[in-house]
């Protein structure tokens, strides 16, 4: 499978302008790959090829004078800016047509030089190279020093230059491991009700507390965003007041990936089988508890879990997200009542006591099972529920039924 592996950059004053020079033609590339398209359109004209769009705003506009510096970058760096186009493009039509799971996706905008973050593409085909020394030779640009935290497994495919809103540079190199990554066979299964209180409850009833990173540094960033709000608009103190909010958002978003790296890796490392419910973040995040689901990256989680545990040779599994594992008796199967959030524990009419998240791990394991097992994708039919007292009575004018089936008659 393939994988970006992230590392820090530290580019030269130097260099930084020909990253930022880079970063524009890219994003003019695209403005003008995007324009050509609207106005073909508007003018009822057939839908311009990739091909014939690339001829038209790269080698026919480096001829031209208005254009003539897109010549001062990598022409690798200008193919990706309008792959990233076509790209676009393709996704909204696989999204309109229905092809694409998931929300619907928007056409394509405009880039901006305001945009908070600034990115070019080199692929095999520009010729970078990872020097003896540990430097990033990238071309037309130079060698860029590297902060390697781990090292590559293989050579990169390809590698994508940041710069974020804090001012920091990074390079996502995309590579492709090795086969002999499969962790040993483990007993163990695993399901998982995440939350706010406790960030995760495992069906074990191992519960990890949620570390609240952004509720921990609110005060501080309180406090920045009161010193940016003083500046004035367009001032040089007012960009310095901006990087340092980005950088204080920018040290609780890195905090909370790696404790989430951490969890992820272990739960993996631990557990054969992995299932968690299919959470709709984005309809939590419209209501009271927004700033809490945002905090949590319940949606980060999950899909480090799903990657690791396709690297590793787990099984990685997703629980309907209307299956009412909190309701449901994971001792006899009945379904209960709805209740409130206060409500941290509750009693079956069978005896059981059940804590309200344990209770939702074990029935999210259960069903993750079921579902791992029916491989022809068919419905589960649920488990035999008992029927109340009132309910276990049979009338005497009850209406019988006078549908027979083939070859026995009805009485």
């Amino acid at each position: 499978m393939q994988l970006r592996y992230n590392y820090r950059v530290y580019p030269t004053p130097g260099q930084q302008i020909a990253l930022a020079r880079a970063f524009g033609c890219a994003r003019v590339v695209f403005n003008d790959g995007l324009r050509a398209r609207l106005d073909a359109r508007e003018q009822g004209l057939p839908y311009t090829s990739d091909a014939e769009l690339s001829r038209r705003v790269i080698t026919q506009a480096k001829a031209t004078p208005e254009r003539a510096w897109l010549g001062e970058v990598s022409a690798v760096v200008l193919q990706q800016a309008l792959a990233d186009l076509n790209a676009a493009y393709r996704n909204f039509f696989a999204s309109i047509r229905g092809e694409r799971q998931g929300r619907k996706v928007a056409p394509p905008r405009f880039r901006s030089r305001k945009d908070n973050r600034q990115a070019i593409r080199f692929t095999r085909n520009a010729r970078f190279k990872v020097l003896d020394n540990g430097r990033l030779r990238l071309p037309k640009i130079g060698e860029v020093r590297v902060r390697w935290s781990r090292p590559l497994p293989s050579a990169p495919s390809s590698v994508t230059v940041i710069r974020d809103a804090a001012g920091r540079y990074f390079a996502k190199f995309v590579v492709r491991t090795g086969h002999g990554e499969t962790l040993p066979p483990s007993d163990c299964e695993v399901g998982i009700d995440l939350g706010l209180t406790h960030f995760a409850v495992l069906s074990d009833g191992t519960k990890v507390a949620a570390p609240r990173f952004l509720r921990r540094a609110a005060r501080k960033l309180k406090r920045l965003q009161r010193a940016l709000s003083r500046k004035q608009k367009g001032s040089a103190n007012r960009k310095k007041a901006a990087i340092k909010v980005a950088r204080a958002h920018g040290r609780v978003a890195d905090t909370r990936r790696d404790w989430q790296h951490q969890l992820s890796t272990a739960i993996i490392r631990d557990n054969q089988a992995v299932y968690v419910e299919d959470l709709c973040v984005a309809g939590l995040a419209r209501t009271r508890l927004a700033k809490s689901v945002q905090d949590a990256g319940w949606a980060g989680f999950t899909a480090m879990l799903e990657y690791k545990a396709q690297r590793y040779g787990r099984t990685f599994a997703r629980v309907d997200r209307f299956f009412p594992s909190t309701r449901l008796c994971s001792n006899c199967g009945r379904i209960n009542q709805k209740m409130a959030l206060d409500i941290r524990a509750w009693g079956c009419p069978c005896g059981s006591i059940h804590d309200r998240d344990v209770n939702a791990a074990i029935n999210v394991l259960a069903a993750g099972r079921a579902e791992s097992l029916n491989d022809r994708g068919a419905h589960i039919r649920p488990a035999l529920v008992p029927a109340a007292r009132k309910e276990a009575v049979t009338h005497p004018d009850a209406a019988r039924s006078q549908r027979g089936v083939k070859g026995i008659s009805a009485p």
